[in-house]
């Protein structure tokens, strides 16, 4: 059966994109609809109030697998959805030479929008995610197999057919690769809309995407810090990151280069990564919250990039974390068990005191490869001989290996966090 409202004020709205005056935008029942939204990981984060406090009107999804609590909490906090819809990918294995298992896929996504299409805060499908994602044994990205996108199109058509109230997009990792964008537009023209996915490269996007001389609109559905796969590495192959206060920046200027200067009027908007918490290298990497449920910085700008000012209270600023003397792209070696230090520098927009906690955890075992789960390190325990404010002398663990220091700075209620990978030889 379709989920429906039980709401009997809401209503099914008509969903279009229209280019008014050489810009593209979203208009429900004609009124105008400027995307403002973040990716929404309910796993890990189901705050929706935070996000409709934050100046958001809408999220993004990946699948429909809790998509009727997602829904719910949609009407009662007022937020559209980009509503996910889940296509198995080469890169994990799946093979679409085989009609067989291809069909049935076909089917169980049939059956996804039947049950949702009506419901009246959907604004759009977004089928498939970053199926473009293949890699080369250089690491390279490789090219998929045409008959992807022949299946998606597949998709595209029937959900046109039975559902012409909410456009169709899908995302493409990577940004606007040409290559990869021209075979989509070969198979599925009849996409509704684009969807690239790009951290640090947001600021190349528009640059990007021109040169493909499409005129389509899109939206940029995942962007964020950057990526772990833009970060310099220790000497034995570690990704160091950025601390919070780098990442917030980093996205500020991003945002202003990347979505609030584009002239082509193409660009619809997007959908901040990740909305609550994710392991990926770091249970700290992507998340705009910490695992504690604490926002960081990021949040922060997101806030006055959809309300247009800071909140009231902002997350503790990092200025910088130092081990044994040294910052995280001096690949920092340790002996094991012997008594060193460790500081972070920060402080409080507001004049707050600042509390602080460590951690040490063993490095990933088995890496991810395009954002699939990835089991969080195991933690070990750390050793604190004495902590003063933001410095603590800890003994570093026994059994030699690669770790990683995290230190946490709170106020009362945001977060700042920072890490030096280790090695203990």
């Amino acid at each position: 059966m379709p989920v429906v409202s039980s709401d009997t004020t809401s209503k099914l709205s008509k969903v279009e994109i229209e280019k008014v005056d050489g810009k593209y935008d979203f208009y429900i029942d004609g009124e105008i609809f400027q995307v403002k939204g973040a990716g929404l990981d309910v796993d890990n984060g189901r705050n929706f109030k935070a996000l409709k406090d934050a100046g958001a009107n809408s999220f993004r999804t990946w699948r429909t697998k809790d998509a009727e609590m997602e829904l719910d909490s949609a009407i009662k906090y007022d937020l559209k959805i980009a509503m996910g819809i889940e296509m198995l990918k080469e890169l994990h294995d799946f093979d679409y030479t085989d009609d067989a298992k291809t069909a049935a896929q076909f089917e169980d996504i049939k059956k996804q929008v039947q049950k949702y299409k009506d419901h009246p805060q959907l604004l759009c499908w977004v089928v498939g995610n970053e199926l473009n994602l293949l890699f080369n044994e250089d690491g390279s990205l490789a090219a998929v197999n045409p008959k992807v996108y022949d299946a998606l199109s597949d998709i595209v058509d029937y959900i046109h057919v039975v559902d012409p109230n909410h456009p169709v997009t899908t995302t493409f990792a990577g940004g606007a690769i040409g290559p990869h964008v021209e075979v989509v537009m070969e198979r599925s023209p009849q996409l509704d809309f684009l969807s690239y996915q790009v951290y640090n490269d947001l600021i190349n996007l528009s640059k990007q995407e021109q040169k493909n001389n499409i005129d389509k609109p899109y939206l940029v559905t995942e962007f964020g810090p950057k990526g772990h796969w833009e970060m310099p590495t220790t000497s034995w192959g570690r990704e160091i990151e950025e601390n919070s206060t780098q990442k917030a920046e980093g996205l500020r200027e991003r945002i202003k280069i990347g979505l609030q200067s584009d002239t082509t009027g193409r660009n619809m908007g997007g959908f901040a990564f990740v909305w609550g918490q994710k392991q990926e290298r770091t249970p700290t990497w992507y998340g705009i919250f910490n695992k504690d449920g604490r926002p960081i910085a990021v949040l922060d700008e997101l806030t006055l990039f959809w309300s247009g000012k800071y909140p009231k209270d902002r997350a503790p600023a990092v200025k910088g974390m130092t081990l044994n003397g040294k910052v995280s792209t001096e690949s920092v070696m340790l002996k094991p068990d012997k008594v060193y230090t460790a500081a972070i520098d920060a402080f409080d927009h507001e004049g707050e005191k600042l509390e602080y906690k460590w951690a040490i955890t063993e490095e990933v075992k088995a890496k991810s490869q395009g954002g699939e789960f990835e089991a969080e390190p195991r933690d070990v325990k750390i050793d604190i001989i004495k902590q003063e404010g933001g410095q603590i002398e800890f003994r570093s663990p026994a059994k030699k290996g690669e770790y990683r220091l995290f230190a946490y700075t709170y106020d009362k209620e945001k977060v700042g966090t920072a890490n030096i990978p280790f090695l203990v030889l």
